[in-house]
């Protein structure tokens, strides 16, 4: 653990991650502009910040999942964009959270940890019943069925990046190189925890998931 954090340290591994990180970015929104520009916003969003948070690793779930030159969709697939869908949103309330907490507040770590969570799990949810609400579901019943489908894949989402941030970062504060280093890879292990419990999810009826990028026809 010592090593990993004395890694986590450097400014090096911020750099490292900056030049992986934006071509990553700038392809993706490049791709979004000309080839998929077909895609609803909220989406692209999606894909952008997603990219944003987990750098290449992003770009291969936007690539091999979220275009509509995949060759066939799936489960597997679905369950990628589905959980991009959350991981967007939440990663905003994460960081949110974190810097609110550690930085303005500076707040013990169960407190951090709550607060940090709960701004995630705002966000997340706002994601979803936003949309909803959009396509003319009642208020009542966009919150359920964003409660019934989001909670299961936010919690675990949450739990573990939360959890590893937080050792990870140890009492790194806003001005320390291992704070931003510790939440990069954090919210990347959050996404593939909560990978599995939405193939779950979808593949026993409780979320639909993201519709198929080659079906999906948005105006310009």
């Amino acid at each position: 653990m010592q090593t990993i954090q004395i890694i986590l340290s450097s400014p090096w591994f911020l750099i490292g991650w900056a030049v992986l990180m934006l071509p990553s970015l700038a392809l993706t929104i490049h791709d979004l502009r000309t080839r998929n520009s077909h895609l609803m916003g909220l989406m692209k969003v999606v894909w952008a910040l997603t990219v944003v948070y987990s750098g290449p690793l992003g770009l291969l779930i936007y690539w091999t999942t979220g275009r509509k030159e995949i060759r066939h969709d799936g489960l597997a697939r679905r369950a990628f964009r589905s959980v991009a869908h959350c991981y967007s949103g939440c990663g905003m309330g994460e960081i949110a959270g974190l810097v609110i907490a550690v930085g303005l507040l500076t707040l013990d770590t169960i407190w951090v940890a709550a607060i940090t969570f709960a701004m995630a799990y705002v966000a997340g949810y706002a994601l979803t019943v936003g949309p909803l609400m959009q396509e003319g579901v009642p208020f009542r019943t966009a919150m359920w069925d964003a409660f019934l489908a989001e909670t299961p894949s936010i919690a675990v989402m949450e739990i573990v990046a939360i959890g590893v941030d937080l050792t990870l970062a140890g009492d790194a504060g806003l001005g320390d190189v291992r704070f931003w280093s510790s939440l990069t890879v954090s919210l990347t292990c959050g996404l593939f925890a909560a990978y599995p419990v939405n193939v779950l999810l979808i593949r026993f009826g409780v979320k639909e998931g993201m519709m198929d990028p080659r079906r999906t026809h948005h105006a310009h």
